[in-house]
């Protein structure tokens, strides 16, 4: 059963830099509502419950029910601008989902069973997740909130490919209807861990330079000869 995301905003009749850095000031944050063949709406969220649901997972990927004033807008997070340095949403731009139009949205990768799996259980095996999300298209009731990648048959060796992840009934992934090897990307990749040691070369016996050879000294007097 699908959960449902709320999210209360109320529209805002004031726009400008002035007036959205007033905003938030006062706590709130500016956004935007677009899409579904409507006209843009500007609203305002309060910033801490906007700043909690931002911590989940299912924030960036999952439909919101976005009530504005009252009225409930089904919508998907498409931008969201973050303070460099401070804990601080700055805007906020929502995207309003019709019911019977496919859309796009990227969703999260879960890995599950990499410990029990061949690969997991091996010593100096290295399992690494080439991609964390897909794109995927599909009606806004079949978008997932994630997408699990069963890992329980991996072994040393292995690459799992776009084109191996299961995928829920009316979902596509995009990429893949492109065709060809490039577009199916690699997702996980179990192979050993190389320690790269340097081998330090042998210090080469030192060369004395030609002007410093010891020569005879033409201004020597020669050692009397013996007799």
């Amino acid at each position: 059963m699908a959960t449902n995301h709320n999210i209360t905003a109320t529209s805002r009749k004031v726009e400008g830099k002035g007036a959205s850095r007033r905003l938030r000031h006062s706590g709130q944050v500016p956004a935007i509502v677009y899409g579904a063949k409507q006209e843009p709406q500007n609203v305002q969220v309060e910033h801490n419950h906007l700043w909690l649901a931002s911590q989940n997972e299912w924030f960036y990927s999952a439909i919101l029910d976005l009530s504005v004033d009252g009225k409930v807008q089904k919508v998907l997070l498409r931008d969201m601008q973050r303070h460099p340095f401070k804990q601080q949403i700055l805007h906020l731009d929502f995207l309003r989902v019709s019911e019977n139009e496919a859309l796009r949205a990227k969703v999260p990768l879960h890995f599950i069973n990499q410990e029990t799996s061949p690969a997991g259980k091996t010593a100096g095996v290295v399992v690494t997740h080439e991609l964390n999300e897909v794109e995927v298209s599909c009606l806004p009731k079949d978008l997932p909130e994630f997408i699990e990648v069963d890992l329980a048959k991996l072994a040393l060796g292995d690459i799992m490919h776009m084109s191996d992840i299961v995928l829920p009934k009316g979902v596509t992934l995009p990429a893949l209807a492109h065709g060809g090897k490039e577009h199916d990307l690699a997702i996980v990749i179990a192979k050993h861990a190389r320690v790269e040691v340097e081998e330090e070369a042998a210090p080469a016996a030192a060369e004395v330079p030609a002007a410093k050879v010891a020569k005879p000294d033409a201004a020597a007097p020669a050692a009397p000869k013996k007799k």
